[in-house]
């Protein structure tokens, strides 16, 4: 069954690199500053609007010690990238097949010991990672919250970053601590911001605000403002039923402001952005692993 799945993955690659040379995959990251805002959850169910919408998404979850997206969808991940490369494996036979077209990639222990490894290993990794090139159109990594110094190599790198929130005083400084950090290394990254759990849009509005007022005022840099997700006791229900809210209740406010911010960047942000994709990422991971 894996070795059938793997295949047609193979296979669909090939396809696509014959009616398609030219497509770039976009890279994007998504953080958070502080642990327990629903950062991972909000990546799987925008993972799955994007698909919704004709994206062809790979979700990585590189959340350092707490790589969690399998349970979030119930599914038991067989192989991981450090599987990947200690066993020599192609990324097809990597990459786990979830629910409406859904591919993801484990990252096992993070990046903590992805970038420990070795120069051959290294390079096997990146050998495969580049097989994504042309065969997503977006790649999300779902990394740990806060800034290890793995995570901001990732960040970096990445096209963009979504960074979620919520309303809480210490979620929001923390935020602003992880705009912070990566602006003063890299001054023109680009940087999306979601509201996790606000009670109303009129909330949404004025912690995004907020954080926007701060960094324009502070840092002199403009941030975009996403959207919003409500504070839906739905969320917490699916989760503990281990499926993606916005396909067991895709009725719920939390679905239908998921579609909003999926359509927010498609259409506003997504089509006008200038990125580097899968090769920029690797190339610029591995330059920032060197300084």
């Amino acid at each position: 069954m894996i070795q059938d799945q793997a295949q047609k993955l193979r296979e669909l690659y090939q396809r696509l690199l014959d009616n398609n040379n030219e497509k770039t995959t976009k890279v994007v990251s998504i953080t958070s500053g502080k642990g327990g805002v629903g950062k991972s959850n909000f990546a799987l169910n925008f993972a799955l609007g994007l698909i919704e919408s004709g994206q062809k998404v790979v979700l990585i979850d590189l959340d350092i010690g707490m790589a969690n997206l399998d349970v979030l969808l119930g599914m038991t991940v067989k192989f991981n990238l450090i599987d990947m490369v200690n066993q020599k494996k192609s990324i097809w036979d990597v990459i786990e097949k979830g629910p409406n077209g859904l591919e993801l990639l484990s990252g096992g222990n993070g990046f903590s010991e992805i970038l420990h490894l070795s120069d051959d290993d290294t390079n096997y990794l990146f050998k495969e990672l580049e097989k994504l090139h042309g065969y997503a159109d977006v790649v999300l990594i779902d990394t740990g919250a806060g800034l290890s110094k793995e995570s901001q190599r990732c960040h970096l790198a990445a096209d963009e970053i979504i960074l979620v929130t919520t309303p809480e005083p210490t979620a929001i400084t923390d935020a602003y601590s992880v705009i912070k950090i990566l602006h003063h290394q890299v001054p023109n990254l680009h940087f999306k911001l979601v509201v996790n759990r606000v009670e109303n849009s009129k909330e949404g509005i004025a912690i995004a605000n907020r954080v926007r007022t701060v960094t324009k005022q502070f840092l002199k840099k403009e941030i975009e403002i996403l959207g919003f997700i409500p504070n839906d006791s739905i969320v917490f229900q699916s989760v503990m039923e281990q499926a993606p809210f916005s396909l067991k209740y895709p009725k719920s406010q939390a679905a239908k402001w998921i579609r909003d911010i999926v359509n927010i960047y498609l259409n506003v942000n997504h089509k006008s952005a200038q990125f580097t994709g899968i090769k920029g990422f690797i190339q610029k991971i591995s330059r920032f692993g060197k300084s």
